[in-house]
């Protein structure tokens, strides 16, 4: 595939390292000299040393045979500008990353439509939506999210005592909008028809909105509907922690913050409602004393630095907090945290890299759809409805969906959720659906 990245910072660098190894053709520009001449060294690319925003560059860079333009710097001008001239050039997907504070101006100002962008992020909220992930469902074997964050994905074990027990999936009587999309019950691994029934004991892959997905989630576990509240400590109030608190805020949760800055302490008091802050510096273990952080739900690093989100994180555990969060710049340090942090208190560690990187995949593929995650025995899937094709301009009813296959997501424009029997698919609509081997190309055939 061609690609063209534009700003090799950080998320650029990392992205282009990572698409290098792939046979993908990459061109990368990049205005500051010293940051070129180093990833020319270091990467099989094309380095072009100039601004983004330069038709020029952006033919030397191959414009004209690019098939997917991203945007990457920490400037939203640069990265809006480039991105309009690409589109303008001809350029079929095209990749923004911006400040989270524009992202969430999008309710009142089409930055898409204006600038010809296909797909608008910001790595910070791509981040913060990661971290919030394990805090809101500490009790699923595993938490993903699809559809940009919007819906949700949780491995639960049927509790013996559930009332789904011994219920086919038509007769449950799930949330609206919810799917139960898999069973694995022992070496057996299926995607359920609307007769399956369920028994204890079973792993059952379900999707869903979050709030929704809670509520099946805790039937099938048989939990109390009642529950205190989630008692979390977010060490660093810049854009990755505010982001976070913004999300829990609405979630049942007590929420405060470790700021040591004084003037962004006041901007969050100012932009959070529900939010304690604290004017504190949590490396100092005395601080972290005196705010009794001995038994909070979670404690969440993520400040700017990897050495004071590790250090601080395990303070916190020694002093009894149960489970400790903490953001990592570095793809591969956070691999190695993930994988073995447990063992001093580290449930999880989260790299905006790597989370950029995930939510850009889709857009990388030769294939008519774009795999999202591998399952025992199926594959979500994700597919953009063609124009002309079998199921567009149809209810999801009217389709005669094969068997072996769930839908659990339908993004319409900047719109996801769970599909009902009575939404109609329109060309230009993303699909998820979990499907099984034998009803994948039964399933393509359908959106082609």
């Amino acid at each position: 595939m061609n690609i063209i990245i534009v700003g090799a910072g950080e998320i650029g660098r990392h992205l282009a390292t990572s698409l290098s190894k792939e046979a993908h053709s990459i061109s990368v520009i990049e205005y500051d000299p010293g940051l070129a001449a180093d990833l020319e060294q270091s990467i099989d690319a094309k380095v072009v040393g100039s601004d983004g925003t330069s038709v020029s560059a952006l033919v030397e860079a191959n414009v004209g045979e690019c098939e997917l333009f991203l945007a990457l710097t920490s400037s939203n001008t640069a990265n809006l500008v480039s991105s309009s001239i690409a589109k303008k050039m001809g350029v079929e997907q095209v990749v923004c990353r911006v400040h989270p504070s524009l992202q969430r101006e999008e309710w009142l100002f089409d930055f898409k439509g204006t600038f010809g962008v296909d797909h608008l992020f910001s790595s910070e909220r791509l981040a913060a939506i990661e971290l919030a992930k394990f805090i809101r469902n500490p009790d699923s074997l595993a938490v993903e999210e699809i559809a940009r964050g919007r819906i949700e994905l949780q491995q639960v074990v049927v509790d013996g005592k559930s009332d789904a027990v011994g219920r086919s999936l038509v007769d449950l009587k799930a949330p609206e909008r919810t799917r139960i999309a898999m069973i694995s019950r022992g070496a057996e691994h299926f995607v359920p028809t609307a007769d399956a029934v369920i028994e204890a004991g079973d792993i059952v892959t379900i999707f869903g909105e979050p709030r929704k997905l809670r509520t099946l989630a805790d039937r099938l576990q048989r939990k109390r509907e009642e529950r205190d509240a989630l008692r979390v400590v977010i060490f660093g109030g810049g854009e990755y922690g505010f982001s976070l608190a913004q999300m829990l805020e609405s979630w049942d949760c007590r929420v405060r913050i470790f700021e040591q800055d004084e003037a962004i302490c006041r901007n969050l008091v100012d932009r959070l409602s529900n939010t304690t802050v604290i004017h504190a510096d949590a490396t100092v273990v005395a601080e972290l004393e005196e705010e009794q952080i001995d038994g909070v739900d979670f404690f969440v690093a993520t400040s700017n630095s990897d050495e004071d989100n590790v250090m601080t994180c395990l303070q916190a555990h020694t002093l009894g907090a149960k489970n400790c969060l903490t953001l990592i710049h570095r793809a591969d340090y956070a691999a190695a945290i993930s994988s073995s942090g447990k063992h001093f208190g580290i449930a999880a560690a989260v790299s905006p890299r790597d989370a950029t990187r995930r939510d850009i995949e889709r857009f990388i593929t030769s294939d008519q759809f774009h795999l999202v995650k591998k399952l025992p025995g199926a594959e979500i899937i994700e597919m953009g409805v063609r124009k002309g094709s079998i199921a567009a301009g149809h209810m999801v009813k009217e389709v005669d969906w094969p068997e072996g296959c769930v839908l659990v997501g339908l993004m319409q424009g900047t719109h996801s959720d769970v599909p009902g029997p009575e939404d109609v698919v329109q060309a230009g609509d993303h699909i998820y659906a979990v499907v099984s081997p034998k009803a994948r190309k039964a399933f393509v055939k359908l959106l082609s």
